[in-house]
């Protein structure tokens, strides 16, 4: 879509708000975005922390990834992407289940552990275990999601993974551990991690 066009939503949008739609518009086509450009953009929007955990048979891996965001709850569906550079990668592609740990600011540890390349991430056998189901798990993470991975789909230099829960562990609603001032929710802004709690709400 060029400025001189506008598509049928983008007429109505405009027209409930009082503006032309070509306003809207910055870029002519995406093939103006820089990668620097794209990074830029995205380096102040913060994400949550997570650590991808699989075994498809030739042994565990465990990546870090700030990609992770849920999709439906019925059925319970969680997405994320993962870099053809990782080392973990072509595991997670083979396996039929995946672990997603939702990390917190005290377990900043494991999530540096999934983050740091050319490292035995499961040398330390006294902080990660396996699940009665076969998946390498880390236990200290604040809440996990154990899944099936039902689609994928190539994107640039990731693959976009999807996956349907099928076990869980979290402090229930209502728990003070599931309060953001008691977990303290890990934060990746601007190339730096960050913890959530009661001095960063805003109201």
């Amino acid at each position: 879509m060029t400025n001189a066009q506008t598509s049928p939503a983008g007429d109505q949008f405009a027209r409930s708000h009082g503006r032309h739609a070509n306003n809207l518009v910055t870029h002519p086509s995406a093939d103006s975005v820089t990668p620097d450009e794209f990074k830029a953009a995205f380096r102040n929007h913060p994400a949550g922390v997570a650590l991808i955990t699989a075994d498809a048979g030739d042994g565990p891996v465990a990546l870090t990834a700030t990609s992770v965001f849920s999709v439906s709850v019925e059925p319970p569906l969680l997405v994320f992407s993962i870099s053809d550079l990782s080392s973990s990668t072509p595991t997670i592609r083979k396996a039929d289940t995946v672990v997603v740990h939702l990390l917190g600011a005290a377990q900043l540890d494991i999530a540096k552990l999934g983050a740091t390349s050319g490292i035995d991430r499961f040398a330390d056998t006294a902080i990660w275990d396996r699940l009665p189901t076969g998946e390498p798990y880390f236990p200290a993470a604040h809440a996990w999601i154990r899944g099936r991975v039902v689609n994928k789909m190539e994107a640039g230099g990731s693959t976009v993974v999807a996956v349907q829960a099928l076990q869980t562990k979290a402090p229930p609603a209502g728990d003070p551990a599931a309060d953001a001032a008691e977990a303290e929710p890990l934060v990746y802004h601007n190339r730096t991690w960050h913890r959530l709690g009661e001095h960063s709400k805003i109201q």
